[in-house]
């Protein structure tokens, strides 16, 4: 059995291990739908937690575009910008609902993913895409840190026990400290979904008493 020692430095290894997909290993081609779910499977395998999970599946993708998570494809063919949206939608799908997606990428799909907008506004959905991640190198840095904090924390629980208990209500402490974390965290951006979903239905009622007032 793994002392928790071993445990925190193999999450460590693990972490150095992970990337992202860039968006010039993406075809800047039109895919069909086993094209895109066998590139994601190709790139994003790492992150399966057993070998018989799939990333992506044509359910999951069609269920995306029926709830309005991703634009339809044009002529059953997809985008790099469906490609992007595909990967934003994987990572958040494990941490938020469907509608809290779909509430924080609105503005974004409908300002960033026609060319059209894109040149309207000056910036691509490939741009936003590409300035997002490449943050990942040092919040990936400022994580290990934390973790490692967290795990000296919980080393230092339960000093009066001895052997077997002791290292494993360590290793639950760390565990729970992680999750509190997690937790914490899914609570900030759920509270954010909830700031952008009450001032989009106060937007109408707030234009109509501006326009009003103008009278």
């Amino acid at each position: 059995m793994k002392t928790n020692e071993e445990r925190l430095q193999a999450l460590l290894s693990h972490l150095d291990s992970l990337t992202y997909i860039k968006p010039e290993e993406i075809p800047n081609i039109q895919l069909y739908m086993d094209q895109v779910t066998t590139f994601m499977e190709e790139h994003l395998s790492w992150a399966k937690r057993s070998p018989e999970d799939k990333v992506l599946t044509k359910t999951m993708i069609n269920n995306y575009a029926k709830n309005n998570l991703l634009p339809a494809p044009i002529k059953k063919k997809y985008s790099k910008k469906h490609m992007l949206m595909l990967i934003f939608i994987y990572y958040y799908k494990n941490v938020l609902s469907f509608h809290d997606i779909q509430q924080i990428f609105k503005p974004i799909t409908e300002k960033y993913f026609t060319s059209e907008a894109a040149q309207a506004s000056g910036c691509s959905f490939e741009s936003i895409y590409q300035e997002v991640f490449s943050l990942g190198k040092a919040q990936m840095e400022k994580l290990k840190e934390d973790i490692s904090d967290k795990f000296q924390a919980a080393q230092g629980t339960f000093p009066d026990l001895e052997g077997g208990d002791k290292e494993y209500l360590q290793l639950f402490s760390f565990i729970c400290q992680l999750s509190f974390d997690v937790y914490m965290k899914k609570q900030m951006i759920e509270a954010l979904v909830d700031q952008l979903w009450e001032e989009e239905k106060a937007s109408p009622a707030e234009k109509h008493g501006i326009e009003r007032t103008k009278k």
